[in-house]
């Protein structure tokens, strides 16, 4: 298939690994956060850890929408769920994610509530249309990725005049999450960084441009890069060449894709239906400033936060979870406690092990934490 056999391609994988070995500097550490769920997923699965030298260390980062959704959001969705007049729709690793006290979007299906999986935005309206006397709520969650097709939903929801649908929005910006990493870093509550492995989809949305303002500040470069073994293999190979040269700049492994300027088209609808939030909060890295979106005013109509009066609740995750902890850096999955042994994908504890994206997932999935010696207890 193109674009896909010739970035799986094992002998030029070695190869580029074989160049990272060689332009690595004796007695140095490089340590890069792969910011996006996707590329933890394609490390864990293609085993391009084993291929790097131990010099250089890949560090999981938040970019997994699951995984940052924190437990007060959680709850407001369950107690949203469980009211007689409400559908609630969402995506289907949302439906797993554990509130409090264990409870989820999928045990209130359990237990009678109507939760409602769906493929797009689109179904969740239709729903909508198709069942007037109930209110549906779509519970929207994601980076810049999928903020597009929640503003399209909601400029049809308006102009069809479906007044018994409405958005729960939960979507988060990337900028000010890779921006707080980094501050976090310096200042020992996260991981100090060397580089940034770039997200990919979120910028075939933004483009490269945003990721400037964060290089300048804080002298780490970011190299955008696919989600194929070859892509991310080559995107540390940047990483490493930037740290190397002591420059830290913007650098677009994944141009085959993305664009500085991104997809203008797309940032307008988002720049019209949605407005940023003062403040917002995210598992692991607390209260972030003008790090995510609410509904504008002219569709506060189909604000489920408006409709339903969603009081802003903080909830404190579980103290025997480290996903607060693995999200900024500070660990691997594997240690934790819980990792393997109360916490699996089919009985998760914390949101790092629900979606495919999560760190814990991955790990688990394809049995990294064997394979590097290490027990999962």
């Amino acid at each position: 298939m193109k674009y896909v056999d010739e970035y799986r391609d094992g002998a030029l994988a070695r190869g580029v690994a074989e160049r990272i070995s060689a332009e690595v500097t004796l007695g140095r550490a490089y340590r890069f956060m792969e910011f996006c769920g996707g590329h933890t997923h394609a490390i864990s699965r293609y085993g391009i850890e084993d291929l790097l030298p131990t010099s250089i260390r890949m560090i999981h980062g938040p970019g997994c929408p699951v995984c940052v959704l924190p437990m007060g959001r959680v709850d407001a969705a369950i107690a949203l769920a469980l009211r007689p007049d409400v559908t609630l729709a969402t995506y289907g690793d949302v439906m797993r994610v554990p509130g409090s006290n264990g409870a989820s979007l999928l045990s209130a299906k359990a237990g009678g509530a109507d939760v409602r999986m769906v493929y797009s935005t689109l179904d969740a309206l239709r729903i909508a249309e198709d069942e007037p006397d109930r209110q549906v709520v779509f519970l929207a969650i994601g980076f810049e990725t999928t903020t597009p097709p929640t503003a399209a939903v909601l400029r049809r929801a308006r102009e069809r005049g479906c007044r018994n649908f409405s958005v729960f929005c939960n979507h988060v910006l990337t900028p000010p999450a890779m921006g707080a990493i980094l501050a976090d870093g310096s200042s020992g509550a996260a991981v100090a960084l060397d580089g940034l492995v770039g997200p990919a989809h979120v910028s075939t949305v933004i483009g490269t441009a945003p990721y400037v303002t964060i290089t300048e500040r804080y002298g780490k470069p970011v190299v955008v890069a696919g989600f194929e073994p070859l892509d991310i293999l080559q995107a540390v190979l940047m990483l490493v060449r930037q740290c190397n040269d002591g420059r830290h700049q913007v650098e677009n492994q994944y141009t085959r894709v993305v664009t500085p300027q991104g997809n203008v088209k797309a940032q307008a609808d988002m720049a019209e239906i949605f407005r940023l939030r003062d403040t917002f909060e995210w598992r692991g890295l607390g209260w972030l400033p003008e790090s995510a979106l609410a509904i504008a005013d002219p569709y506060a109509d189909f604000d489920a936060e408006k409709r339903f009066d969603i009081s802003r609740v903080t909830t404190a995750d579980n103290p025997a979870c480290e996903c607060g902890t693995i999200l900024r850096g500070l660990k691997r999955p594997a240690e934790c406690r819980l990792f393997g042994t109360a916490c699996t994908p089919e009985t998760p504890i914390g949101a790092c092990m629900v979606s495919s994206e999560g760190a814990c997932a991955a790990h688990w999935s394809y049995g990294r934490f064997r394979q590097r010696g290490t027990s999962p207890t």
